[in-house]
């Protein structure tokens, strides 16, 4: 039952109907905090390493130490994990609980830390392919941090499914930064290219999986910005993220990708993405 599910709050594992934060929360207050999501195959945190370096990085974008070591995390983690099971973790930190509401940081405040673990859920179009449809990206321009400010990315992701599509591939100036939940990487006279890392866009961890299983398989991929056209062009276009994974867009703005099914280029390289996490385990 999802009410038994245990979870990690503030030092303590307790059951999830147990767990209660205070309205005077800044993360409740504000969105004054950021968010990690790292999945779990079969026991094994999925480049945890990767991940709580981004963590720190987006805890140093808002200017809130890290309340846990490497080491830390690792021992507060790993209970919420089940070894026969595919999941991900995710984790919260906020500034805390603070006695009045004000924008100004609090002198003195202890942040609130919670995690929980949940099921993956294989995502339906991974292998077949989804619509997606583009859009002017309206978010702020600290989308390299990992922040629970997700209105934005939100309204995108809900305007794209109020269209009958999967995803929002977000376009700023004419250039193309990334899906509104997801990085994206297109296929262009057989190259794989992808976004460079910017405050434009979310530093993925499967981007970077994705990118390095290419260089090291030999496959074409450059990290360099394309344009709104250019993704029009596109032989191939996917969208990737830690719980998804690599997922194809077969049609673009009521357009077909390619020939309209998942691309020579995508099934070699889930292939390898597929191998290499199975070589994890």
């Amino acid at each position: 039952m999802l009410e038994n599910k245990t979870v990690f709050l503030n030092g303590q594992y307790l059951p999830l109907n147990e767990a209660n934060i205070s309205v005077l929360d800044r993360g409740f207050l504000f969105g004054d905090g950021i968010y990690e999501v790292i999945p779990s195959y079969l026991g094994q945190l999925f480049h945890f390493k990767a991940h709580f370096e981004r963590l720190e990085a987006s805890l140093q974008v808002i200017r809130l130490a890290n309340p846990y070591s490497y080491d830390e995390w690792l021992a507060l983690l790993m209970p919420l994990v089940d070894a026969t099971k595919n999941e991900y973790i995710y984790l919260q930190i906020t500034r805390g609980v603070v006695p009045k509401r004000d924008h100004a940081f609090p002198e003195t405040s202890v942040p609130t830390v919670f995690a929980m673990c949940s099921p993956i859920v294989v995502f339906q179009g991974r292998e077949t392919g989804i619509k997606a449809v583009t859009m002017d990206d309206s978010r702020w321009q600290l989308c390299h941090a990992k922040t629970i400010n997700l209105l934005a990315n939100i309204l995108h992701r809900q305007a794209a499914l109020d269209a009958g599509t999967a995803e929002a591939i977000l376009v700023k100036d004419g250039i193309v930064t990334e899906g509104a939940a997801s990085n994206v990487f297109i296929v262009t006279e057989g190259v794989l290219i992808t976004p460079p890392k910017s405050n434009a866009i979310l530093p993925g961890i499967t981007r970077d999986v994705i990118v390095n299983l290419a260089h090291e398989k030999q496959l074409a991929c450059r990290e360099e910005f394309f344009t709104l056209a250019q993704l029009q062009a596109a032989e191939e276009i996917w969208v990737t993220s830690s719980t998804r994974e690599i997922v194809p867009v077969i049609e673009l703005d009521g357009v077909c990708v390619g020939k309209g099914c998942p691309g020579a280029v995508w099934v070699q390289m889930d292939a390898i993405f597929q191998a290499y996490k199975q070589s994890l385990q």
